[in-house]
């Protein structure tokens, strides 16, 4: 749903650097999927399920990969 966000830190050597996707509009959402070859995919969806957005980035690389869910507003 609008509002769901997942920050990604990765390791760049001497530094970190983070990244964030999110999902900028009313009823998409991120998705996370881990591949078998070490790939980590951050993607945008719309309900239809087609993808809008997408980063990859490689698994050893990353530091910390937080979703933050967006918040209900009936809550």
């Amino acid at each position: 749903m609008k509002g769901d966000r997942v920050e990604i830190v990765i390791d760049a050597g001497d530094s970190s650097r983070t990244y964030e996707v999110v999902a900028t509009r009313a009823g998409r959402r991120v998705e996370v999927t881990n591949s078998r070859g070490g790939v980590v995919e951050v993607s945008e969806v719309t309900r239809s399920g087609t993808a809008v957005r997408t980063a990859r980035f490689m698994s050893s690389r990353i530091l910390a990969l937080v979703e933050h869910p967006a918040e209900d507003a009936a809550a």
